[in-house]
């Protein structure tokens, strides 16, 4: 992220014949750090013998006026471009601003309802239920499979594993087939819900790795490892447009394994300081909840390739969540309550 002064001189190019001395404009933006009620005000300072004559702003590529109301912007990293004519010569002026959310996420722990077997050699990628019956996608090559369970008895129904080249990532369900993404081989499966056989791949657009995948019933959303939450056209699985993962303070990234509930993504996040599921909300990026979920990786046993919390599904027919880790030997059927203030 970068860290500014109100007046900040920005390294431009000069398109035409001539040349500019280095001073001589300067790109003046009214704060660093913006929030979505805020309004952004641009302008450009000259010396002397440097008159602009003509210029014309842009944010994100489309032209706007100096004066802009953020309300409806994405949050996260957005780009300025002040294009300035002098005497037939075009000179590009670029900086950059971070919107941050307005309010804090807020807080929540967990209760255990029930608690479940679970093959501790898994190396849980994906989670999602489909009529009760739960389906997973596992990781590290030459162990990546995905499968059907009895969550209530850890019973394997059908499995297929993937090639040794292959690294499994998250999966979601869509009209009775299975999406599995892989890590960074560029590649997704498509599989029929029966796991009867692989009918189909396609390939990722602009997003730099695999790790997450949820669908609402329209979109899919895919996260890549960065602060990025990637939105997928159901049909093509195109990348149409992403969205941002921040609260009122920073960036999110590392977003791991998704599930869509009740118009909200829930997001795992890998190697974060505390073992905690994030509440998103889909259409702006902004962290609106976090789950505390510190103390549950103790109770399942403790082997030298324990790791961290991955794996959160819902169950439309217990009306409950499930959770799970890397290599734990136990899924955990979970409800959330909000921390007092």
């Amino acid at each position: 992220m970068m860290i500014r002064l109100q007046y900040i001189f920005i390294f431009f190019s000069i398109f035409g014949c001539g040349s500019y001395n280095s001073n001589q404009y300067k790109i003046k933006i009214n704060s660093s750090k913006f929030f979505p009620d805020d309004t952004l005000k641009i302008d450009v300072t000259s010396n002397k013998s440097s008159i602009v004559h003509k210029k014309e702003i842009f944010l994100d590529g489309n032209k706007i006026d100096s004066i802009y109301p953020l309300t409806f912007l994405k949050l996260g990293a957005h780009e300025v471009q002040i294009v300035i004519i002098n005497q037939g010569k075009k000179i590009v002026l670029k900086d950059n601003f971070i919107l941050y959310a307005k309010s804090p996420p807020k807080l929540y722990s967990y209760k255990i309802i029930n608690s479940y077997p679970h093959d501790e050699t898994s190396y849980t990628q994906g989670l999602e239920f489909n009529n009760n019956i739960l389906f997973e996608s596992t990781g590290l090559r030459g162990k990546s499979k995905i499968r059907s369970l009895n969550y209530k008895t850890g019973e394997v129904i059908k499995e297929i594993k993937l090639d040794d080249n292959y690294f499994g990532e998250g999966l979601s369900i869509l009209n009775n087939k299975i999406y599995q993404l892989t890590w960074q081989e560029d590649i997704g499966f498509i599989y029929d819900i029966n796991l009867t056989n692989l009918q189909s791949s396609f390939s990722y657009d602009k997003s730099i790795e695999g790790w997450g995948l949820c669908n609402d019933g329209k979109v899919f959303y895919k996260s890549d490892g960065t602060n990025k939450i990637w939105i997928l056209d159901r049909e093509s699985l195109n990348e149409i447009d992403y969205i941002e993962i921040m609260t009122n303070k920073k960036s999110i990234s590392k977003i791991n394994e998704l599930e869509w509930h009740n118009n909200k993504i829930y997001a795992n996040t890998y190697q974060f300081d505390k073992e905690v599921v994030l509440i998103i909300n889909p259409k702006s990026g902004h962290v609106e909840g976090v789950i505390d979920f510190s103390g549950l990786k103790n109770k399942v046993k403790q082997i030298e390739s324990l790791n961290v919390l991955n794996g959160i599904a819902y169950n439309s027919i217990s009306k409950t969540f499930f959770v799970t880790g890397k290599n734990w030997n136990k899924i955990f059927e979970v409800e959330f309550f909000q921390k007092d203030e």
